[in-house]
């Protein structure tokens, strides 16, 4: 009997189908625009862009103008690339332009896809972000769409590391701008950090189209981006520590491999006391529970994380004398990432490299706030369907399955489940010889670096030629994908995810191609490549009849998403193909999320040695393991929001401010606010309200105002007037401060008086702001401990950031008073010695030494002063960045020589 929503959804059908039925209209009349657009010569697509981008700025709405610009997109990217859009595609491209997300199989072409809402939305002026996972995809994908792109009019730009300033600016001011999650998010936090609006590169955040969206917007998102700065070297307390941990027993510690954690049980406690007493790290009398070794005991539980959880060639490798981490979900190195805490330094003792100094942060954002930045945001992925509800919750996004444009011919197993990891990398290996027989390709996916390598030399002692793709093989990887469809291919790769190369049956052609012309560079590339289309065409063909591209899993991940990644491989564009996953009682899954029921049914079974039990239930109960880990790991990343969004309240707060100060011309009044206030607090403080003037501590009010503000007034002698309030001495301070500071301006004229206060109030910020941060960092972990107390860690964490917030404010205001209360002009004396200064120096100068750090960098060599630069008259300097050369034409830095603050 069916059940009453299977009947609903017959009649009705499902929500997806309904917005699937939804954007038919638009379709038929893009299809209908289609032979008016054909007419149309190549000036004219651009003529057509530049009347709809008149169009969008005159008010006319995007939703308006979709169909005749996705017609025009379509005629374009036929006459650049040879594709015309299928139907589906157009369909992706309205989804994206929604703000919601395509979930498009493997193989639908995404990235033409994209080309369409980026086009519609480039249309206001204000800029497109496409964003991928990797250089390399963004790279490519700019270069190939580009041409797109130019033929409508519009350009196209590419963000990658080390990029030139300028360069970077330029593909910032582009209409498109192709870029990784990290860049985008790392420029987002050194604008913020920036001294002057020219320096900065981003615009604003209008709309973002983010390729494997799932990658990006969750598996990335438990990890903030952060900028830091190296602290004090303590390399020597990791390698005494770390020369310890390997005497620990099992009984003095405790792993919980599902939150990934290792704590020391009281035996342990005591053992390591008496240990870190031998060596010298504990005091004589300090014990380990002591508040003064809670950094040791910080040390000591990072070391015990690297060596019991993380492990070697599965969470990290270690090349060229460095640990590199690797990303769990693609496989791949990420370089100049590191673990925080101190985690990173413990594994580098553990593996005997050079100990890279800690960092303190500098600033940080995590990629769930960066992305809600955006106005609109749109994602494309082969799968996003099992979290739909993260996104929508997270991000007010919708997931829409877009339908493949041909049907789906590929063939998907029951899971088949060993008892043990032997037995079913037995199964595996003949399962891979018989496929191999056939001539049928195989995919082998694996979980980590060690497993490929295992399932490696299992399939050359089987006499299997393969290739393997891991991390270690990353420069190969387009080269290894591109082969993995051909005749008899055997590939076992490491995560499939964002590999940005299709597995095409019979190979990729372009690759042949390419490496034919390369062997023969003197013959006709046409020709070439017509022989090897031809050539082709068989090689698919037989590969077709072999029964297409053969995906055997070695286990299942933790997420669904990964495995559906895996699956989608195959079967694209209504290729045949087949998928199977091979699972062991003794895999990670099975054994941390409850294989003991499992373990008990296939004993009472009475299953022989290398027979596998294969039932839908056992793949249900599977998914549902699954679910509750993606479950759990959500709830770890709605955590970590709750927290960061405290701190990004807070984040906006101080980089509008510094935006604000960057573009303001004239600060006084700002300063002069400031001024007042501490003034106004320090009354309150040494002369109360309410108190008698016999209370009042006027020789402390003095001295304070001295140290506090550079003036010196008579406290003393107003605090004994008859009838004086506090009122009226604040005043009387505030006037005073208010002619100090005018006659100063007065001294160094106008115009550098004004870019001396902006740069004091940006310098403070940022320097507040750091050790704000660390604060919030070390409140953060310890308020959890607040929860045996009965009282909520988060309602603290926002309690108490808000106070440290406020308090922030406060010594920003005073910091900032007292630096402008002290700087002077140099006398003349002073001047003339600095001139002799420079003098020696550029007369010694010697070739420069390579950077060191940034504060020893050397300075330019010395030139010619700026034409009509006057020493003593500040406006003929022009207006030079602080780490700008000096228009003195010394060769200093700006901030080192002229602009320095006295």
């Amino acid at each position: 009997m069916l059940g009453l929503g299977t009947v609903a959804r017959k009649v009705f059908g499902t929500a997806n189908d309904r917005k699937i039925k939804s954007t038919r209209p638009l379709v038929e009349k893009i299809n209908a625009l289609e032979p008016e657009f054909e007419k149309l010569s190549d000036d004219g697509l651009k003529d057509k862009t530049e009347e709809l981008a008149r169009r969008a700025m005159g008010g006319e709405s995007l939703d308006a103008l979709l169909p005749e610009a996705f017609a025009n997109c379509r005629e374009a990217a036929k006459r650049a690339l040879g594709l015309r859009a299928f139907d589906v595609q157009l369909m992706g491209g309205i989804f994206l332009h929604q703000g919601n997300i395509a979930e498009m199989k493997t193989g639908e072409g995404k990235t033409l896809v994209a080309t369409f809402p980026a086009y519609l939305n480039a249309l206001t002026g204000k800029g497109v972000h496409v964003v991928t996972v990797n250089d390399y995809l963004a790279k490519r994908d700019a270069e190939w769409m580009s041409k797109v792109y130019s033929a409508l009019g519009l350009t196209t730009g590419v963000i990658y590391p080390q990029q030139p300033d300028d360069e970077k600016k330029a593909a910032y001011g582009c209409d498109i701008t192709y870029a990784t999650n990290n860049e985008l998010g790392f420029d987002y936090l050194r604008d913020n950090m920036k001294s002057e609006l020219s320096q900065m590169f981003q615009r604003e955040h209008n709309f973002a189209i983010v390729d494997e969206v799932d990658s990006i917007l969750i598996d990335e998102a438990r990890t903030p981006l952060i900028i830091s700065g190296p602290s004090q070297d303590r390399s020597e307390l990791y390698k005494t520590i770390d020369a310890i941990i390997p005497r620990l027993t099992e009984a003095h510690y405790s792993i919980d491999e599902k939150t990934r954690n290792a704590t020391l049980t009281d035996e342990g406690n005591e053992f390591l006391e008496g240990e870190f007493g031998r060596e010298g790290i504990l005091p004589e009398g300090q014990s380990l529970y002591d508040p003064e070794s809670t950094s040791i005991v910080h040390h000591t539980t990072q070391a015990l994380k690297a060596h019991k959880i993380f492990q070697k060639d599965k969470d990290y490798i270690v090349r060229n004398g460095e640990v590199m981490l690797i990303d769990e979900f693609t496989g791949r190195m990420m370089a100049g990432r590191r673990l925080s805490d101190g985690l990173h330094q413990a594994i580098e003792a553990k593996e005997g490299v050079d100990i890279q100094p800690e960092n303190v942060t500098l600033a940080s954002v995590t990629f769930q706030n960066y992305f809600r930045l955006y106005n609109k945001l749109g994602g494309m992925t082969g799968t996003a369907l099992t979290e739909a509800d993260e996104f929508a919750e997270i991000y007010k996004l919708g997931v829409v399955e877009v339908p493949t444009n041909k049907p789906i011919a590929r063939k998907d197993d029951h899971d088949a489940v060993y008892r043990t990891t032997k037995e079913k990398y037995d199964a595996i290996v003949e399962r891979v010889r018989e496929a191999n027989a056939k001539g049928q390709p195989v995919l082998l996916g694996t979980t980590s670096i060690e497993k490929s390598e295992t399932l490696s030399q299992l399939l050359t002692e089987a006499g299997i030629t393969h290739n393997v793709l891991n991390a270690r093989q990353h420069e190969q990887e387009a080269q290894i994908v591109a082969d993995a469809g051909k005749l008899g291919a055997v590939t076992i790769a490491t995560n499939m995810a964002g590999r940005g190369t299709d597995i095409k049956l019979g190979g990729n052609v372009e690759f042949k191609v390419m490496e034919a012309i390369a062997a023969d560079p003197e013959g006709d590339p046409e020709a070439i490549r017509a022989r090897i289309e031809e050539d082709h065409k068989a090689d698919e063909e037989a590969v077709k009849a072999a029964g297409g591209l053969f995906v055997l899993a070695s286990e299942r991940h933790e997420s669904r998403r990964i495995d559906n990644q895996l699956r989608g491989r195959s079967g694209r564009q209504g290729d045949p193909g087949r998928t199977s996953f091979f699972l062991s009682l003794e895999d990670d899954l099975m054994r941390i999320f409850g294989s003991e029921r499992l373990d008990a049914v296939l004993s009472r079974l009475g299953m022989k040695e290398g027979e596998a039990i294969i039932h839908p239930w056992v793949n249900k109960s599977l998914e549902r393991a699954q679910a509750k880990v993606e479950g759990r790991n959500f709830d770890i990343r709605k955590q970590l929001l709750k927290f960061d969004d405290v701190m990004n309240d807070q984040r906006k707060v101080i980089f509008k401010q510094r935006r604000e100060i960057m573009e303001s011309k004239d600060l006084s009044e700002i300063v002069a606010d400031m001024r007042h206030e501490v003034v106004d607090d320090l009354v309150d403080e040494f002369m109360p309200p309410k108190t008698y003037a016999d209370q009042w501590e006027a020789e402390k009010l003095h001295a304070a105002c001295l140290e506090k503000l550079n003036i010196d007034v008579p406290v003393i002698d107003w605090a004994q007037e008859e009838g004086v309030d506090q009122d009226e001495i604040a005043e009387r301070i505030e006037k005073a401060s208010d002619e100090a500071m005018a006659a100063k301006a007065a001294q160094f004229g106008p115009d550098t008086m004004r870019s001396i206060e902006k740069q004091v109030l940006l310098q403070t910020i940022d320097g507040k702001w750091r050790e704000h941060l660390l604060t919030l960092e070390h409140l953060r972990s310890v308020i959890g401990f607040r929860g045996y107390a009965q009282r909520d860690p988060l309602n603290e964490y926002k309690t108490e950031a808000f106070q440290l917030f406020e308090s922030m404010l406060d010594s920003l205001r005073a910091e900032v008073s007292q630096k402008l209360g002290q700087i002077r002009p140099l006398s003349e004396e002073e001047q003339q010695q600095l001139m002799r200064q420079i003098a020696a120096q550029n007369a010694g100068r010697a070739a420069p030494a390579p950077e060191q750090e940034p504060e020893a960098a050397p300075e330019p060599a010395a030139g010619a002063a700026v034409p009509g630069f006057v020493e003593d008259d500040p406006t003929t300097w022009g207006n030079p960045g602080r780490n700008d050369p000096c228009p003195c034409g010394s060769g200093k830095k700006f901030k080192h020589c002229h602009g320095k603050l006295t």
